[in-house]
């Protein structure tokens, strides 16, 4: 991941640093639980962790330095380990794994702790979001279908429903979490063949994960689970801030992004507040959604394995990850900052709508004064269009309508705002986490 889109901390996780530390925790671990069996002298097991090698940037160019020679990365990894620890005891680092015992159960330990992360930072986002519905629940914005005028509706309502679709993320991204956090120390195909299973239970449980059957290689179903839980939340950001582009256009003016002091919007423009951070959420999604094509296609490997998940993953699965939580950290704060501009929403909502809006409330009032349905259609559809050509407000057409009977009284309650939001409660109310 390139470094604008990669947060440090996240970076840190997919170093290279942390992967060889991990696989190197690993292969301690299982010559511990080998140890245990009587498999392996404790007394030489004992000294692989007290003589444990720093792996540091000098470790990680000494295994790069190898691998030019083996043409293999675990190979080589294990060579370095032996070579730091010494023999005889170093004899003992890898003893009846596979590569795939190593790598595929120090990638689900790293997976875990990134997908907490990722859903430490959606839950913030859907807090943020939570927050917002509840302090605008009551605030008047007109519903849009089509990109066109339809019914009032609530700014609350908006961010309620879109603080519900990340819980669902939510509920998803603890899904994949769970499915990932796995291991495997099976061997060559699976099948124990030259390490007792457990020691499979014994590293799986000192690493907070599940032993699993498996073939050389866990499932890659399982990751690719993983990248769709990125892509559903990226695609749920990408909803939010499609939606805050479409309220921020100059002609709609009902929200705006936050404006930093000293903020430039346009290098020739010095008027503009241009969408950035949403338009920048949208196309981010989008790469997303790429990452999790290809790890659809990483589930079918042959037979017991092949290694063409693997060069795929190494891209994919790093980039997704910090890709999410750099969005989400900007999709929060975008949550937490928007402007938002009620009384501008309240004029297009009665003034540049003209008030057509209220056309269903229009209906039924005929349609329970006696109207057949057709007949009151045809009325109300016929004053809209004379609003619109005449440029007047709904309501004055259809009072001056002799077909329409309604009084005073009635058609105050027609064009009600309120009366068509009062059920906004049920927004807010299934907030409830």
């Amino acid at each position: 991941m390139i470094n604008r889109y990669a947060p440090k901390d996240m970076a840190a996780l997919f170093s290279d640093v942390h992967r060889f530390d991990t696989m190197l925790e690993v292969e301690i671990l299982a010559a511990e639980g080998l140890a245990e069996l009587g498999v392996l002298p404790a007394n030489e097991v004992a000294q692989l962790r007290l003589r444990r090698p720093v792996v540091d940037a000098a470790f990680v160019a000494e295994v790069d330095e190898r691998e030019a020679v083996t043409n293999h990365d675990t190979a080589a990894f294990v060579d370095v380990v032996q070579s730091r620890i010494g023999m005889p005891e170093g004899a003992w680092v890898h003893y009846g794994l596979t590569s795939s015992d190593v790598v595929d159960t120090a990638l689900c330990v790293t997976l875990t702790r990134a997908m907490d992360i990722v859903i430490d930072e959606a839950t913030k986002f859907r807090d943020a979001l939570s927050v917002r519905a509840r302090e605008s629940i009551d605030w008047p914005i007109t519903g849009r279908t089509h990109g066109m005028h339809a019914e009032p509706t609530t700014y609350g309502a908006k961010f309620a429903l879109f603080a519900l679709q990340v819980e669902r993320d939510l509920v998803r991204a603890r899904a994949a979490r769970t499915g990932i956090a796995v291991g495997k120390l099976s061997g060559a195909v699976g099948t124990f063949s030259n390490i007792d299973p457990a020691v499979e239970a014994y590293v799986c449980a000192r690493l907070g994960l599940s032993p699993v059957p498996a073939t050389q290689v866990i499932a890659r179903d399982r990751h690719a689970e993983v990248l769709y839980a990125c892509a559903a939340l990226g695609t749920t950001m990408e909803q939010f801030a499609l939606e805050v582009r479409h309220l921020a256009r100059t002609e709609v003016g009902e929200a705006q992004e936050p404006f930093a002091a000293g903020q430039k919007g346009s290098s020739a423009m010095p008027h503009k507040r241009n969408p950035i951070l949403s338009e920048r959420l949208c196309g981010l999604a989008r790469v997303l959604r790429g990452y999790l094509a290809t790890g659809l296609e990483n589930v079918a490997l042959w037979h017991e394995r092949d290694i063409s998940h693997s060069s795929v993953e190494r891209i994919v699965l790093p980039d997704a990850l910090q890709l999410c939580v750099y969005m989400l950290r900007k999709a929060t704060s975008l949550a937490s900052g928007l402007v938002l501009f009620p009384q501008r929403a309240l004029e297009n909502l009665e003034v540049t709508s003209l008030g057509l809006v209220y056309s269903q409330s229009v209906l039924l009032a005929l349609v329970e004064s006696g109207l057949a349905r057709d007949e009151a259609y045809r009325i109300v559809q016929s004053a809209a269009r004379r609003s619109v050509e005449e440029g007047r407000a709904f309501r004055r057409v259809v009072e001056e309508d002799p077909a329409v009977t309604l009084d005073e009284a009635a058609l105050d309650r027609v064009f009600d705002a309120q009366r068509m939001v009062a059920h906004r409660g049920r927004f807010t109310d299934a907030l409830n986490w």
